[in-house]
Parts: structure tokens; C-alpha cells; sequence
């Protein structure tokens, strides 16, 4: 069994039944008592279920508008049939799907709201524990969020990557391949017919990205956190085990609930430290880094903008997955899945780090079972796909006072370290206006500065910062070029592109200053972002800027805007920081 603090599990004794949250709705006496047990009882579960067994909520982000969750339910009824078969009693019901494929403006304004819904569910409701049921690139994280800020017994169980995507007989990369299809029919090597047709190639199972985007890393994420039981990462959406584990997955919660294993106790500092190193040599997205900073922020934990890149000096690249490499989620299942990659990092990681199973993080290598299948997937140690170093970058300089990132796996090595004038854009769309310009005024070694897109700015920090060449470029033969903006990027996308620069501009940020033909110097091996104007021409410029008006005198995305943190501290709203517990609410009649 996990260690527990006993000030705040209890220490090791079993739980009793009194003590579990769902007593104070279903154990209650009189008319409060009555009113709980007779109304669940419509749905004709018999009268036994409320003796006092574990309450479990199953929460589904599954939906329809959210492509990557829509077979969620399916895997909710395995997760019920384990609860049941462990003495446990499952009420499946739903969160908020944030489908990163058609949410506009992005999910990430969102994510902190399925959040605030989720932590106020499991608090409200008369739970005793909950598995989390995610998979698109937002969900995961913000159920992990709200898990961190209950402080609930719970466990993850993410939905699994798509199968690889087939057309003209290669692999197709979700995400990824929708780029390289992009500037192929821009550069006219591709029709548009040709383009329709292969995206329906590309999609084509349940599942998320089957890329290492957003979607398939923060599925690490949680499993490298100790959140989701081993292999949950990368078992493809339709592939039977999935089903099994999370029948396992049901059981196993109702163990978290009796022994009172909290997220607390998982999700510690050497638990983020793992996880930060596995993105590293997974080649994860720079999303990562708000997530796992947020979740964080929620549980006190001290983790820091340059920890992701500290951290991972020493840690090579080892998987040989798109955008950063040749294969595809399902290949990487096939070759041994994230327990391979855990039992070839060995010593750089805490592998005692104690998972919701109950075993540290790398108990399948202990057991033998965590074998490499295919070297030309998960490279080894001694012979990486990127050498050490070679993870995320954290820029700082007067361009990016609070840091911007750089992900060194994606980008150009001929571009590591430039210096060229700007060519400054207000936003995403005004750059496309002009973008197809032949006499668009940028060469090769320009630096497209894009801004107005951070968390305040857009609003909800979308990912547009790997915007498109200029087709003027592309006609030549220009595949990459140094681009720098507020915003986020694509985990499936790829690029010399610094992301997340802070502060933004519209909240003033030095992003906000910069003029086109100004010099803009990009020093990623010295870790550095430089605006090369006289710091008395900046002072003029900042005293003549203006803020941008609100987006909206309303709502959530008022709220939101009102209240979002910068990109360093992960984009949470300033007010959810932290843990409430899940104390018991006052009675409701």
C-alpha cells in the first residue's frame, strides 16, 4: 500500500464505513436520508447499494462535439462493472467536453472551467471517490486539476490514441500530417482533391492524436504522475486491453476510497520531476509545461518555469515519434509503451515515486516486464534520437522577462541561433491576409512576430504560433523560419517556433513594443530572446501603448480574462489556486 500522511489519509488503518463521505447523503436517517436513497432509486438500484459500500463517480467528458471523448461511455460501463465487482457502488455522470478538433476560439479558454466544474461535482455529490475519464488534449489536465483541488480519491483513465492513420500506403500523423498536407497545396505539390481525400485517412478509430500532440502527452503525463495505471498511456482507443484495464481500473478505485489515497500523496514534487524528464525523452509537447504547472499550483507543489529546463539537461530524446520523428502512438504501444521509456531512464528518475496502483512508477521494469520491442522506436540511452539537451528550452531576455519556450526537438538547428528583423502581425489573421503577397516584405532570416494571442489576449492562449510560411518562401524551397509569439502551438505541430512569451502583449508585455524592422536575436543554446532596441526608445514606446479593449462585459470569458495568470504559472485563474478538500457540504433540505 501507498505511504500516507496520516495527517491527512489516516495513516494506514482501512477506512470505516462511517467515515466515507456518502454516508452523510445515504447513511443519514429521516427524511434527509429518505429523500437521498428514494430519488436515486428511480433508476431502479436495489435497496442494498446504500449499506454503506464506496460511492465511486465515473466522470465522462465524453460527447459528441469532442470527437477524441466520444466513446468515453463505452469505457465508462467497463470502469462500473469493476466497481461493482469490488464491492463499490458507480454513478457514471458527465463533465464538460472540451474537443480541441472544434472549439472555437480554443479549449484552452475552457479548461479552467471544466476544471471549477469538475472540483465543485465531486465536492456537491455524494462521492467517495472518482475515476477520471479523459483524452483530448484539455480534459486531461483540467480533471487532474480539479482532482488536485478536491483532493478526492480518484484515478485517471485516458481514451487512447487513434489507430496509425494509412494513405498511399505510408503513415498519417493526426495533426502533424494537416501541416505538411497545408503548406504542400500552398506550395502547389498537392491538389485540394488529394488533401480531401487524405483526411479522411487520417482520422480513422476512436481515439485522440495518435501523434505525441497534447492529447498522447499529457497521457504520459498522467502516467508518469503515478495518475493512470501503466501502458493507459498508449493502448490504442479500440484495442480490447484498454477495456480491461479499465474494469481494473473500477476495482482498484474502491481500494484508493478504503485506504484513503488521496492525489496529495501521489502527484508530489518527485512525481513532477519524473514527469517533466519522461516529456523530455518522449519528445512531449510544450504544452506540458502549463499543465503540469497548473496541476501543480493546485497542490502547492514548487515547480517552476525552469525546471522544464533544468530538469532535463541530462535527459536525451528516446522516442522516434511525429512531429519529432517517423512513427505514430501505435507503434510506440507495440514497442513496449511508456513502462519501456521509464525502466531506459532507470536513474534519472525517483522511480520509488508510489502510482494509484498502489506500485512505484516503474514496477513493470522491477517485474521484467517492461522489454523494449523496437529499437528503432524507443532508441536507447546510449544511442538517442536527440542527445541530451535537446527537450524544451526556456527563453528568457527583455523580450520574454517571464520566459517563453522553445521546443528543440521540432525546431531547425540551423536556426538555434539567429538574429533578423521583424516583421510584426497583430494578430493571426492579419498575417494570413498578406501571408499568399508575393511582395510580402520577409526573407529567410526574417523573424514573424505574431502577439495578441496569450491567455488574456486571444482570449484563452490558442494554438497559432507555428503559423504557416509565407508562400513566397515555400515557392523557394524555405521549409523553416524563426517565428515568436504569445500563444501556444500544436503538440503535433513542429518548427522554430518560441511559444508562451511573457508577459503577453496585451496585457503590455515587451511582445506588445516590437516594430517591424526592429532586430529580434534567438539564442536557444544560451537561452536567450532579445529585443535589440535602446532601452530609452522601449520606455517611449511603452508609454505610448494602450490596452486592448475587453473581448467581452461578460460571462465566463470576462471572467476569465479578468482573472488568468500569465503562461509561466499555467494559465489557471488566480482565484483557483490551491486545494478546497472535499469537505461535506450543508445539508440541501
Amino acid at each position: 500500500m501507498p505511504h500516507q500522511d496520516p495527517a491527512t489519509t489516516g495513516g494506514d488503518r482501512p477506512r470505516r464505513t462511517d467515515e466515507l463521505r456518502s454516508r452523510h447523503w445515504f447513511g443519514a436517517g429521516g427524511r434527509s436520508g429518505m429523500l437521498y436513497r428514494s430519488w436515486m432509486r428511480n433508476q431502479g438500484f436495489a435497496d442494498d447499494v446504500f449499506d454503506g459500500r464506496p460511492v465511486i463517480g465515473i466522470a465522462v467528458s465524453g460527447s459528441e462535439l469532442a470527437p477524441c471523448n466520444a466513446h468515453l461511455s463505452r469505457l465508462a460501463e467497463s470502469v462500473g462493472r469493476g466497481v461493482w465487482e469490488a464491492g463499490g457502488f458507480p454513478l457514471e455522470f458527465p463533465v464538460m467536453a472540451l474537443g480541441e478538433t472544434v472549439l472555437r476560439p480554443t479549449a484552452m479558454l475552457y479548461r479552467n472551467l471544466l476544471a471549477m466544474e469538475a472540483e465543485e461535482l465531486f465536492r456537491a455529490n455524494p462521492l467517495d471517490g472518482v475515476v477520471l475519464l479523459s483524452g483530448c488534449d484539455k480534459t486531461t489536465p483540467g480533471l487532474l486539476m480539479a482532482a488536485a483541488s478536491a483532493d478526492l480519491p480518484a484515478l485517471m483513465l485516458t481514451g487512447g490514441p487513434m489507430l496509425n492513420g494509412k494513405f498511399r500506403g505510408e503513415d498519417v500523423g493526426s495533426g502533424t500530417h494537416v501541416w505538411k498536407f497545408e503548406e504542400e497545396v500552398r506550395a502547389g505539390r498537392m491538389t485540394e482533391a488529394e488533401c480531401g481525400f487524405a483526411e479522411a485517412c487520417m482520422s480513422r478509430s476512436n481515439g485522440h492524436c495518435m501523434t505525441m500532440g497534447t492529447a498522447s502527452t499529457m497521457a504520459c503525463m498522467a502516467e508518469a504522475l503515478g495518475m493512470q495505471p501503466a501502458y493507459g498511456a498508449t493502448w490504442p482507443a479500440v484495442d480490447a486491453r484498454r477495456y480491461a484495464m479499465a474494469q481494473k481500473s473500477g476495482r482498484r478505485i474502491v481500494d484508493l476510497v478504503h485506504q484513503d489515497v488521496r492525489p496529495s500523496s501521489i502527484m508530489t514534487r518527485e512525481a513532477f520531476e519524473n514527469a517533466v524528464r519522461v516529456n523530455a525523452a518522449i519528445g512531449g509537447s510544450t504544452n506540458a509545461v502549463i499543465h503540469l504547472t497548473a496541476i501543480a499550483g493546485r497542490l502547492g507543489v514548487d515547480l517552476g518555469l525552469d525546471d522544464f529546463d533544468t530538469l532535463v539537461r541530462d535527459v536525451p530524446t528516446l522516442l522516434d515519434l511525429m512531429p519529432s520523428g517517423r512513427f505514430l502512438m501505435e507503434d510506440f504501444c507495440y514497442a513496449g509503451g511508456l513502462p519501456a521509456v521509464i525502466a531506459e531512464l532507470g536513474d534519472l528518475l525517483h522511480t520509488d515515486a508510489v502510482t494509484v496502483t498502489g506500485d512505484p512508477v516503474d514496477a513493470p521494469a522491477r517485474a521484467g516486464a517492461a522489454e523494449c520491442h523496437d529499437r528503432e522506436v524507443i532508441r536507447p540511452l546510449d544511442d538517442p534520437l536527440q542527445e541530451a539537451g535537446s527537450g524544451t528550452a526556456v527563453l528568457r531576455g527583455n523580450l520574454a522577462p517571464g520566459g517563453a519556450v522553445l521546443k528543440q526537438s521540432a525546431a531547425s538547428e540551423h536556426l538555434m541561433v539567429h538574429r533578423g528583423r521583424a516583421k510584426v502581425f497583430d494578430s493571426p489573421e492579419e498575417y494570413y491576409a498578406v501571408a499568399d503577397d508575393p511582395d510580402l516584405d520577409v526573407d529567410a532570416d526574417t523573424v514573424l512576430v505574431v502577439r495578441n494571442c496569450g491567455p488574456a489576449g486571444y482570449p484563452g492562449m490558442p494554438e497559432v504560433s507555428n503559423v504557416a510560411l509565407p508562400s513566397k518562401l515555400l515557392a523557394a524551397g524555405i521549409t523553416d523560419m524563426v517565428r515568436v509569439c504569445d500563444g501556444r502551438m500544436s503538440g503535433t505541430a513542429y518548427g522554430t517556433v518560441v511559444l508562451h512569451t511573457s508577459p503577453e502583449a496585451a496585457v503590455g508585455g515587451p511582445l506588445a513594443l516590437v516594430q517591424d524592422g526592429d532586430t529580434v536575436s534567438l539564442d536557444v543554446p544560451g537561452r536567450s530572446l532579445a529585443l535589440e532596441v535602446d532601452p530609452a526608445e522601449l520606455e517611449r514606446r511603452a508609454a505610448a501603448w494602450k490596452p486592448p479593449e475587453p473581448h467581452s462585459p461578460r460571462g465566463w470569458t470576462k471572467l476569465y480574462c479578468d482573472t488568468v495568470l500569465q503562461a509561466e504559472h499555467g494559465a489557471d485563474l488566480d482565484f483557483l489556486v490551491g486545494r478546497s478538500g472535499h469537505e461535506v457540504p450543508r445539508e440541501s433540505h
